[in-house]
């Protein structure tokens, strides 16, 4: 197990590991890596209820734990939107094991802000365009999924690891789609901002929405994945890239 790499995958807010399409399979083939998802608690149900945003840090610890004590030493960690979160608490709490990061659409910001809070009132007048880009069908299951009690654990978490990103030492890459209505831009430049990564690399691509991974860019975006986990820096870079 020495010599093994695994990778976790960490799903985003009313979603599930699916929301990842081919990457899984791809690191697999590409890469030759161990790939671990899994669903975070509320998220198998047909009602997300009933659970907090610490039950969802402490599934994703357990996991760590799982596969650290398996004998992994190094270990790669995705994390999309809301798992983007969660993927940086992670990645900077267990840096001595975590070799790279690969945040998609973190969602340290989501919605329509207004100093630094969530302006509701515009968000709701903007639905139609924050939703335009995805699947209606896909949308509706999440949305109904979703009790406002929960909805208002996924802001507890973003506020009680606000920080996170701060503490990443370990090479990263943040994807932004240009049409990402959900999260925006300001988010990830926050992480590119704050992390102590000498390798920090923000990646803008252009008519990509926030299900990333399995739209009609999905192809490109598990590539620019693929090619940053694969290569190996000898240098410091920090810069921004459009695609």
């Amino acid at each position: 197990m020495l010599f093994r790499k695994a990778i976790l995958l960490i799903h985003g807010f009313a979603g599930n590991s699916f929301d990842y399409g081919e990457l899984g399979n791809e690191l697999q083939y590409y890469l030759d890596f161990d790939v671990y998802t899994f669903t975070l608690p509320g998220h198998n149900k047909t009602f997300i209820s009933n659970v907090s945003c610490e039950d969802w840090i402490n599934s994703a610890e357990r996991m760590m734990d799982k596969i650290i004590s398996i004998g992994y030493k190094n270990i790669y960690v995705v994390g999309h939107s809301m798992g983007g979160v969660i993927a940086s608490y992670i990645a900077s709490k267990y840096n001595k094991y975590v070799k790279k990061v690969v945040l998609a659409a973190p969602a340290f910001r989501y919605m329509y802000f207004k100093n630094d809070k969530i302006d509701v009132i515009k968000s709701i007048k903007k639905s139609p365009e924050i939703f335009g880009g995805l699947d209606i069908h896909l949308v509706l299951s999440r949305i109904l999924k979703v009790p406002i009690k929960t909805a208002m654990e996924f802001t507890k978490l973003v506020d009680e690891y606000h920080d996170s990103p701060k503490n990443i030492t370990a090479p990263i890459m943040i994807i932004h789609g240009t049409s990402d209505k959900i999260v925006p831009s300001e988010s990830c430049q926050y992480v590119h901002k704050v992390v102590k990564s000498k390798v920090n690399i923000l990646v803008n691509m252009d008519s990509v929405n926030h299900d990333c991974f399995t739209g009609k860019r999905k192809d490109e975006v598990i590539t620019a994945v693929i090619t940053f986990l694969r290569k190996k820096y000898i240098m410091d870079i920090n810069k921004t890239i459009e695609m």
